[in-house]
């Protein structure tokens, strides 16, 4: 638990300084930190397999089993269920020695389901405490989940748009051809290799959502290099830095 409040707290701590964190984290998770409630298509995104085994033993009158063959076609015999990590645990106190019908079928579909919409609500908790350190907690209900995922997140894409929006050149003029080809280069590279660039030039892998909250600027320099071997040619370098 200290671990997942340490995690909000870092959480926190990028909002407030708008410096975003590289964080994968399920759709719910963020629905749950804003406080809203979670519906079955929210265990659809992270685990589809479960929920439609969980709707075939609901249903499973329409495959023609009946009370004679539940047992037969289900390989389960009490209130147990897969839990997010893949383990078999009970779905409610005692679930181990609640035997599952035919009969009371929809009654375990619920439990599975309600245990799983609120398994991590205890880590979920620490989290938020530990957001509630550096940020007014509360407010985030004013959020959708996707807001406050971009706010801690930024954009999972390196646009470079964006950095020339916010590029400033120095010894160098936009229109110079090594500035051309680096631009050129930039934008043919995937995603994943302009991340590589931001992390070599900036130690940061995300930029905020909004540009307008990206403080330090993306620089570009001139540097006029004498060669090591005759000490008469001179090339010229361009260097990347984030000030």
């Amino acid at each position: 638990m200290l671990q997942f409040k340490f995690l909000g707290i870092l959480m926190g701590v990028a909002i407030r300084t708008k410096k975003p964190l590289d964080l994968h984290l399920a759709p719910l998770v963020w629905k749950q930190l804003c406080c809203i409630p979670l519906q079955l298509e929210d265990l659809e995104e992270v685990d589809l397999l479960y929920v439609q085994t969980l709707k075939s033993i609901l249903h499973i009158e329409d495959s023609g089993i009946t009370e004679d063959s539940f047992h037969e076609m289900i390989p389960l015999d009490s209130f147990v269920g897969q839990s997010a990590d893949g383990k078999m645990v009970p779905i409610i106190p005692g679930g181990t020695s609640i035997p599952l019908t035919f009969s009371n079928r929809k009654e375990y579909v619920e439990r599975a389901i309600e245990y799983r919409l609120h398994e991590i609500d205890r880590q979920v908790a620490a989290v938020r405490e530990g957001m509630s350190w550096i940020v007014p907690v509360p407010l985030l209900s004013l959020l959708t989940a996707k807001q406050l995922e971009q706010m801690v997140c930024g954009m999972p894409e390196i646009c470079c748009d964006v950095l020339k929006k916010v590029v400033r050149y120095r010894e160098v003029d936009e229109q110079h051809s090594l500035v051309q080809w680096f631009w050129q280069t930039l934008e043919e590279f995937s995603n994943e290799e302009r991340v590589l660039f931001m992390r070599f030039v900036s130690g940061r892998s995300r930029l905020p959502a909004n540009t307008a909250d990206i403080s330090q600027r993306f620089q570009i320099m001139r540097v006029d290099r004498v060669s090591e071997q005759n000490r008469v040619g001179v090339s010229e370098l361009l260097l990347f830095c984030w000030l």
